[in-house]
């Protein structure tokens, strides 16, 4: 190198290091050439030189001259022979090391936030005084020979590919340096980098860039180092020492600052591996700083976040994913845009609570019980009556108890007797008490287990299907089955004993608390009319559908409702008809069954089989759905027609019935072209139609989202609602998930003696074809309206982050009074939610005078367990009718 002079005498001798006069004399010729060949070159040149060349020179001289002092008592100094000695051990006694700043990044790096030529990142061996002496030799630097800059552009990406030969030659190649003296020491890497800040500076095309700024920054570094390993140097071109004149000095001097320009302006412009080391520099960094913030407050792991029961929130990007039962059903557009300008709610004082003023009594169901709106119905012929109409505004009352009321009888006892004043209902005991629905018993109300299509009992009917078609295998190929006109719901009932989840329904109408009395019993039902809308249910979910004397007339309009039962139905599935038509020979009964067969042949359904039961003497017909479109293509006249292709079969929130058929899907990667696994495999399995390139409502591919999920329910159940809310789980049998996503709460419940409604949101992302899949059940809502169950039904509600978003459409003292009205008397709400929805729902519960067991806030997320007392208040709202 040109100054190399500077190292060892003309003669070849090397300076004794133990001499400090001869190394003072050393600098001091060194800054005496530097500042000659400013001079000498400001007085030759005929141009402005370029700012940056200018400022480097003249901090270059600036440096050495104010460190020349205290370079005197600098450590001693063994340089390793460039030809290619082994490189020295490298010690810093102790002394703590200053951090490189970045001005993009501003502040102390850790250690390992720079990377280098170096295995240990470059700062953990180096020392302050490697700095001082690395920075003190920039005017060394700046008489590089244009051979060698050349080679610095070839041989630097080439660094970025091979770091381990860089590491190697520079160990070869670097100079030792051994503290002494910790005073002179910071003084002389302190003005060394106060120059380097001076040069980046200096640059007007790189400054107002932080990231070029901090990328030239690392360039000239590891320039720096490249030349004390002596690995720029080009052997092809090499010049005697100390013979370059001061014009080719200055000259290249130019061009070195000009070559720099150029690669600052270049790199952004291209994807080079510079940028992608600058990119992986940045993520160090940023993970270092995130390493720092754990060290001072430690976070918690992801096991420990599951058993504390945190789940992550939805996705936002999910949403384009997935489709909404608000967005499929078009017709509740309007209503929803008027629920977004409703406010919200602040915590509600005490002793402001009424009880409800209404016909119904204890027995309130407020959307249907809506007398006023029923009043302005101009017609009942497809029941309308018996459907949703709920009020305007949500009531805010809480429903009265039924005088003499008792906490319900645990399961499974309650399946055959309930306290009678729970629900003082005689109708249905006067009118099938000889069908063995159920009987007044002392101060019991009893259930046999009878109906009308099975007298002598349930289990015997369910068996009597089960040989009638083998190929049903309850509670294996069938588990999930919807049961039209339940009655008092001893069908779903006994079901349970055969691993089989029923949704029983039938109306509020003049057969009395039917669906109560199911409840009350601890069997799910919910209250329901096949009127003039769909079922609030996806298509294709039910793998078997069940009426035992239902009394709906399937044949009429066109088959309008039977249809309806064939848009619920999967593919492959049955749909078991128990009736009089089906064995008797009375004319009406001769004329339905001729409509009915004329209507299932055009349908495509086939006709499995016909038996008889001798025991109850009745008949079952049991039909099947197609599981290919060959029968409709085949078709001779298009009755019924087939619906319109924009026609959305899981379209279910409030939609008119329509007399049409679907096509059944026929990819394989579509739900409905295969049957389910056999339970109990697909509770946990994801469904083979969840595609690995949608993404999932927490963020991940949705298999995994799905796998995810359950494992976090069933952490969470196990570690922390079982064992550590101080919930008396023998008494609880009615549980429902307000804002079910996967089903995982359900599926984590599996092996408790529970049932769970799944609710999915109707501005929810829907995912409740995904619950069916998986062998559970539920249903579409929307909490800002009233849910159809008769009062105190439930024993268990569980609401994970859901009321934090509805506060935006609707408001919150409406919602938790229909949780009031749902659930039991010594019943349980779980809420998971944001830390001030948290705090809101204790207050208005509280003002209800509701016991409040558990509340922890953590992070911005909270849980509350509280549980409903015994508390009404004394005096009854104005009647809103």
């Amino acid at each position: 190198m040109a100054i190399g002079g500077g190292r060892s005498s003309r003669s070849g001798k090397r300076i004794s290091s133990s001499s400090p006069s001869s190394y003072t004399s050393t600098v001091t010729t060194i800054a005496f050439i530097a500042l000659c060949v400013v001079g000498a070159w400001m007085l030759t040149s005929t141009s402005v030189a370029p700012p940056q060349t200018a400022n480097l020179t003249s901090k270059a001289a600036t440096t050495l001259v104010s460190t020349e002092s205290d370079a005197a008592a600098a450590a001693t100094t063994n340089v390793v022979d460039q030809s290619g000695g082994s490189a020295s051990s490298r010690t810093t006694n102790g002394k703590k090391q200053k951090q490189s700043v970045f001005e993009d990044n501003p502040g102390d790096l850790p250690a390992d936030a720079i990377k280098t030529d170096q295995a240990d990142g470059g700062r953990g061996a180096d020392t302050d005084q490697e700095d001082k002496d690395k920075h003190t030799q920039i005017s060394e630097e700046s008489t590089m020979t244009t051979a060698q800059s050349a080679n610095q552009q070839v041989v630097e990406p080439q660094a970025a590919d091979k770091p381990n030969m860089e590491r190697q030659q520079t160990e070869e190649k670097v100079v030792v340096v051994e503290e002494e003296e910790e005073e002179p020491q910071n003084k002389a890497a302190a003005a060394a980098e106060e120059a380097n800040n001076n040069n980046q500076g200096g640059n007007n095309v790189v400054q107002g860039n932080p990231s070029l700024e901090a990328r030239v920054f690392e360039e000239q570094q590891q320039q720096q180092r490249m030349e004390d390993a002596g690995v720029l140097q080009n052997p092809t071109e090499e010049k005697p020492e100390n013979k370059v004149t001061e014009e080719d000095q200055a000259q290249r001097m130019q061009q070195q600052q000009q070559q720099m320009q150029d690669n600052a302006q270049k790199k952004p412009a291209e994807p080079t591996q510079q940028q992608q080391h600058d990119h992986q520099q940045q993520q160090r960094n940023d993970e270092a700083h995130h390493q720092e913030q754990k060290a001072e407050n430690p976070e918690k792991t992801s096991d420990q976040v599951v058993s504390s029961g945190m789940i992550p929130k939805e996705s936002k990007e999910s949403k384009r994913s997935w489709s909404t039962q608000a967005g499929e059903s078009e017709s509740q557009k309007e209503r929803r845009k008027e629920d977004e300008t409703k406010g919200q709610d602040s915590e509600l004082p005490k002793d402001t609570w009424q009880l409800c003023n209404v016909t119904a009594g204890p027995d309130y169901i407020p959307c249907l019980d809506n007398e006023k709106a029923l009043k302005k119905l101009r017609t009942t012929g497809h029941f309308e009556h018996r459907e949703r109409h709920c009020p305007e505004e949500p009531p805010t009352c809480l429903v009265p108890l039924p005088d003499g009321y008792k906490r319900p009888i645990p399961w499974p006892t309650s399946r055959d007797k309930i306290w009678y004043h729970n629900v003082p209902h005689t109708k249905l005991a006067e009118f099938k008490g000889h069908q063995n629905w159920v009987k007044v018993t002392g101060e019991f109300l009893t259930f046999p287990g009878g109906g009308t299509q099975f007298i002598h009992g349930a289990l015997h009917y369910i068996d009597f299907l089960q040989r009638a078609v083998p190929k049903i295998g309850w509670g294996k190929h069938t588990r999930v089955i919807l049961d039209v006109g339940c009655g008092v719901a001893s069908f779903g009932g006994y079901m349970f004993e055969r691993d089989v989840l029923t949704m029983s329904f039938a109306p509020k109408d003049e057969h009395e608390a039917q669906v109560q009395f199911a409840l009350e019993r601890g069997i799910p039902a919910i209250s329901a009319v096949m009127g003039s809308k769909r079922l609030p249910f996806p298509s294709a979910v039910f793998d078997l559908i069940h009426c035992a004397r239902c009394r709906v007339p399937w044949h009429n309009e066109g088959g309008l409702l039977l249809l309806e039962l064939n848009r619920l139905l999967r593919p492959g599935g049955y749909f078991v008809w128990s009736a009089t038509p089906v064995y008797q020979k009375l004319k009406d009964d001769v004329e339905i069954w001729q409509a009915m067969s004329a209507l299932t042949v055009s349908m495509c359904w086939d006709l499995v089989t016909i038996k008889r039961d001798k025991l109850n003497k009745i008949g079952a017909a049991i039909y099947r759905k197609p599981t290919t479109n060959d029968c409709y293509d085949q078709r001779k006249k298009n009755f019924p027609p087939m619906c319109p292709n924009d026609d959305d079969p899981n379209a279910a929130w409030s939609v008119p019935l329509q007399a049409c058929m679907h096509r059944v899907p026929s990819e394989p990667s579509i739900r409905g072209s295969r049957w389910p696994d056999d339970w109990p495999r697909r509770l946990q399995k994801p469904p083979y139609w969840l595609n690995s390139t949608q993404m999932g409502i927490y963020g991940k591919p949705a298999p995994q989202d799905f796998t995810a999920d359950y494992h976090h329910w069933k952490n969470v159940v196990t570690v922390t609602y079982i064992k550590g809310l101080g919930i008396n789980w023998d008494g609880v049998r009615n549980v429902m998930d307000m804002r079910a996503v996967y089903g995982g709460f359900a599926a984590a419940l599996k092996d408790m003696k529970v049932w769970v409604v799944n609710v999915v949101n109707v501005d929810s992302p829907d995912t409740l074809p995904i619950i069916f899949e998986r062998g559970l059940f539920g249903i579409y809502h929307d909490w800002c309206e009233s849910y159809s169950t008769y009062p105190r039904t439930y024993d268990l509600l569980h609401a994970d982050h859901l009321l934090s978003k509805l506060k935006t459409r609707c408001k919150l003292v409406p919602v938790l009074a229909e949780v009031d009205r749902m659930l039991r008397p010594g019943g349980t709400f779980i809420v998971r939610d944001e830390s001030s929805t948290v705090g809101e729902v204790e207050g208005i519960l509280k003002s209800m005078h509701w016991e409040v067991h558990l509340t922890n806030n953590n992070d911005k997320q909270g849980i509350l367990s509280a549980q409903k007392g015994d508390w009404r208040p004394e005096t009854f709202a104005l009647s809103s009718s």
